[in-house]
């Protein structure tokens, strides 16, 4: 019988879930999640920094294909980290058809988060991404796959192709899938491909197809999800919007409070006892980083809740230190303050965004930052015609994204999160000026709750501490037997 986690540790921005947070919680026989979602910059900027502690080298060390990752050893790796006040090392924004540099490069930082956060323990570990950063998919799971990622999960968009890609990765075959182009003629191809023989090393290995949990936001996408995906579909996750990062919109015509932000309403609630009746493990998330929250949701029904805000604050996550300070310090004062911005994101998403003095959520620091675009996951395919592909994003530079086609009421609010969410984790790019990017925090609705896990003399607590109090109403096998249970399943 499959022993399923009660706690799934959210898989937040960009490095926040790292492989040290997710170690830590699957250790206790939970789901901890690393975050595939521009792991292969992340990677660049920790060997640019010079791999202080040797863990990148260690899981380059275990990579199956050996000349592959001496080779992004041997181009990224800077001894003794690079010169303070400098910029990192740049690479090609992604495309449908990137060049081998970059696919290799996606698959072996994927390999390495998920390789890491499985040391130390037999538990699964699980990897999140996001449906509408399409681009790195392929090479990104099957770098997943390659270190034994024991679930998939995906949100911001509606996956219905990834439960097929996942069947066909695990068999050692040939991929696709369809990029979202806008303006497409229904003749054009738009398809990704991705052979994992192209890359194999003399040999193409079988591997164990992972859970595939599906993030979605009401009861129709779950019945989507669960009639119309490409192959098996493990779970639900329920995410309400609450949570942090993207949201979905709200049902209907967008409508917006007195401070600017969407209004959900009833059309928006789902409904606990049709997820019941759809016969596979569901969790809910926005808003359960709580006992109570933990127990009420085990008595909906429910096999857990996934939690983000209170594991983004621990110790071992990847935010910045002074960042997790300031805000655990508004939340001890019951001052922290959350803005659901329906313009932030170039992906049209509203998107959760923690109000701090100093970082892009700050209207001067966003005026004063200069629009530049080189990172360019949010970017939006649009079709040029002649089965040609472009690329535009609407925070890039106003003027370019005009030149593309774009509208120019669509620049509007629109912020850099790419460049934004690498600052958050001490990897903020330097410019031509010596200015450095500035960091915008994404946390779910309940970021004061975080207080609760703060001792009296404290700023500071563990995943430990979070995956303990979560439980502490809740009847739960000993650990070593969940592990075991885990382990084995």
């Amino acid at each position: 019988m499959v022993q399923l986690p009660r706690i799934i540790q959210g898989g937040m921005g960009v490095g926040v879930s790292n492989w040290r947070l997710a170690q830590t919680v699957s250790k206790l026989g939970q789901l901890g999640v690393v975050s595939g979602t521009a792991v292969d910059q992340v990677l660049v900027r920790r060997l640019a920094d010079g791999d202080k502690d040797g863990y990148m080298r260690r899981g380059l060390d275990a990579f199956p294909f050996p000349e592959m990752a001496r080779k992004i050893w041997n181009d990224y790796f800077i001894p003794g980290g690079k010169p303070s006040g400098t910029p990192y090392p740049t690479t090609q924004m992604h495309q449908r058809r990137d060049s081998r540099n970059l696919l290799e490069l996606l698959m072996v930082s994927n390999f390495v988060e998920v390789f890491l956060a499985r040391q130390g323990h037999l538990n699964k570990v699980g990897v999140n991404f996001l449906e509408k950063v399409q681009l790195p998919h392929l090479a990104s799971l099957y770098g997943a796959m390659l270190a034994g990622v024991g679930y998939v999960l995906m949100g911001a968009g509606i996956p219905l192709h990834i439960p097929g890609v996942l069947d066909n990765l695990a068999a050692g075959k040939p991929a696709e899938y369809r990029l979202a182009v806008t303006g497409a003629a229904a003749t054009q191809d738009t398809m990704m491909r991705f052979d994992p023989a192209e890359f194999a090393d003399g040999w193409v290995p079988v591997l164990e197809r992972p859970r595939f949990l599906a993030i979605v936001s009401s009861n129709t996408l779950a019945t989507t999800m669960l009639r119309r995906a490409s192959g098996r579909v493990d779970g639900l996750v329920i995410e309400s919007p609450t949570a942090g990062g993207h949201n979905a919109p709200p049902r209907g015509k967008l409508q917006l409070n007195e401070a600017g932000e969407p209004i959900y309403g009833e059309r928006d609630k789902v409904n606990i006892a049709e997820l019941r009746e759809l016969g596979v493990p569901f969790w809910l998330a926005g808003g359960y980083g709580h006992a109570d929250k933990v127990k009420e949701a085990i008595d909906m029904g429910a096999a857990g809740v996934q939690v983000g805000t209170a594991f983004a604050f621990s110790e071992e996550s990847g935010m910045r230190a002074d960042l997790k300070r300031s805000l655990l310090s508004q939340a001890r004062a019951g001052t922290g303050k959350v803005f659901t911005d329906p313009l932030a994101s170039p992906t049209g998403f509203p998107f959760k965004v923690a109000q701090l003095a100093g970082s892009y959520s700050d209207e001067g620091v966003a005026q004063a930052r200069t629009r530049v675009c080189d990172l360019g996951y949010l970017r939006e395919p649009y079709a040029m015609g002649e089965d040609k592909i472009g690329y535009r994003c609407s925070a890039e530079p106003v003027a370019s994204y005009v030149a593309k086609g774009g509208r120019m009421e669509d620049t509007i609010g629109r912020k850099c999160l790419c460049n934004a969410l690498m600052a958050n984790i001490g990897h903020a790019q330097t410019r031509k000026d010596g200015s450095a990017e500035p960091p915008l925090v994404t946390i779910g609705d309940d970021l004061n709750t975080a207080a609760q896990f703060l001792e009296a003399d404290h700023l500071s607590y563990s995943a430990v501490d979070v995956v303990k109090e979560l439980l502490s109403k809740v009847l739960e096998p000993e650990p070593q037997q969940a592990e075991l249970a885990v382990a084995t399943a």
